[in-house]
């Protein structure tokens, strides 16, 4: 692949779109801030404290499809585009090649966030989003497929992404009136045909490569069945939470949740946490074996007839796991990609650990009576904006301003 010419309007020469990641974690960024201030707005609403506002798709829907399909793939293909030519020694993407998809993408989110007020405007947005969507599959897909080198994460991630193109394509169909099975595939397809999938598989690629150094003696361990295990878990679970028997989900809940805190262990989590910048993404992985654990207890007692947890293992896997995992990857990210020290400043170990608590409140959120709880999501809420509210006036300027090395990209 070429590298970008010097035919660019002076638009595309501004500093954020010099590397996919600029704008992708700018954007989402932006998305997130935007999907969890409307998400606050339905909760206070549900403590009393605000006015019900006129949704055009039903409160948890809309937060399912902001949240699922726009907020994390954001960050997600931001990462990836930088990444993973690199772990396939491919030649930098050149901007041709993604800013297009990236137009698509926020052009797309715009206009599907305006139509959660504004009917008739939600299918329109969705059709820009997942053509967005291919359009950094087609580059993914090119980089995972080049070249002799071992690319098992980099296809596995590829195959996660096109599975979770089925997630827009869903709502395209709740937009126009499929109703709840449409939307059961769609919140199913996102979270786990393509975000743990992809999240896993960075962790299982990246997490044993980032402690080599950190960690004296340590010793990777990435073995494939881990990958293939969990990964055919998330896609099994999924599929029986689609056809509505998430009570027998116990048979792959139970076997991910023992991986992956088999994994956390022999990853030396202990270790890690004198080094913050990487403690915050083994503390996040932890969360991946809390959530299947919970997950397995909720589907066992389902076979019983005992309905148990409510959302708190959802909770804990997005809140807990994607949640810290994405903090402290593009935190990583940006840090090492603008010519910055790879350390995790106090202001950012802090909001970490308040995202911790964050998680751990939303988890309870779901066990406490029922007349409480909208007051218990609300301090979630709220703890969830005011952490990644102040990790955006920490690291967005970065995505605005030369590297600090004089270096491009």
């Amino acid at each position: 692949m070429q590298r970008r010419n010097g035919n660019e309007s002076g638009s595309e020469r501004h500093i954020v779109f010099a590397a996919p990641h600029r704008s992708m974690f700018l954007s989402g960024a932006v998305m997130l801030l935007t999907a969890f201030t409307l998400w606050t707005v339905e909760i206070a609403a549900r403590a009393g404290l605000a006015p019900s506002m006129p949704w055009t798709l039903p409160p948890v829907w809309m937060h399912a499809l902001l949240v699922t399909c726009g907020m994390f793939p954001l960050f997600m293909f931001g990462f990836l585009l930088t990444a993973m030519p690199r772990w396939q020694a491919f030649d930098e993407i050149p901007q041709a090649r993604w800013l297009g998809a990236w137009r698509l993408l926020a052009a797309g989110w715009v206009i599907a966030a305006i139509g959660m007020v504004v009917p008739g405007l939600l299918t329109a947005g969705l059709i820009l989003v997942l053509a967005g969507w291919i359009g950094v599959l087609w580059v993914l897909w090119q980089v995972a497929h080049h070249g002799d080198l071992e690319a098992l994460h980099a296809r596995a991630i590829c195959y996660a992404v096109t599975a979770g193109a089925l997630a827009p394509l869903a709502w395209m169909g709740v937009a126009i009136g499929a109703g709840p099975i449409a939307a059961r595939v769609a919140i199913n397809a996102a979270v786990w045909w393509c975000l743990l999938p992809v999240f896993f598989s960075v962790c299982h690629r990246m997490i044993p490569f980032f402690s080599t150094g950190p960690i004296p003696g340590y010793q990777v361990v990435r073995p494939v069945w881990a990958l293939w295990l969990v990964v055919g878990a998330s896609v099994v679970h999924g599929g029986l939470s689609m056809a509505g028997a998430s009570a027998f989900s116990w048979i792959v809940d139970l076997p991910a949740a023992v991986a992956s805190l088999w994994l956390s262990r022999q990853w030396r989590l202990l270790s890690a946490l004198k080094v913050p910048l990487l403690a915050m993404l083994h503390i996040g992985f932890l969360w991946l074996g809390i959530a299947w654990s919970l997950f397995a207890i909720q589907s066992t007692a389902a076979l019983g007839g005992v309905q148990i947890l409510g959302l708190a293992p959802l909770h804990a896997l997005g809140v807990g796991f994607f949640g810290s995992v994405l903090m402290g990857m593009v935190s990583r990210v940006t840090l090492g990609h603008s010519g910055r020290k790879l350390t995790a400043d106090r202001l950012t170990w802090g909001l970490f650990l308040t995202l911790e608590l964050v998680a751990v409140t939303r988890v309870f959120a779901e066990l406490v009576p029922a007349g409480w709880a909208p007051w218990a999501m609300l301090v979630s809420v709220l703890g969830w904006v005011g952490v990644f509210g102040s990790w955006a006036v920490r690291y967005v300027p970065i995505y605005l301003r030369p590297r600090a090395d004089g270096r491009p990209g």
